[in-house]
């Protein structure tokens, strides 16, 4: 692999694994791709950082479990902010 893209794949996984942020805002941060960005953690950095992958794969695995809390908690405050304005 070119070594800016080990760079990348080190960088973002480092990211995760220190914010516990998800994909989606990962990638938000860095400009790149949602699709780019779970492929460079669960593909790529197998590869390159086994000890790495593991830990980030654990937090990644915590977000997933935790998503559809996220998702009614959103869908909540949007309908509260609804209510405000009418």
């Amino acid at each position: 692999m070119k070594e800016d893209l080990v760079e990348r794949v080190i960088c973002v996984a480092n990211h995760i694994y220190d914010t516990h942020d998800t994909i989606r805002k990962t990638a938000k941060i860095y400009g790149y791709s949602k699709s780019t960005i779970h492929n460079d953690v669960s593909v790529k950095l197998k590869a390159i950082d086994r000890s790495l992958y593991e830990k980030t794969k654990k937090i990644l695995d915590e977000n997933f479990a935790e998503k559809h809390i996220r998702g009614g908690e959103a869908t909540k405050k949007k309908y509260l902010e609804e209510e405000h304005t009418m």
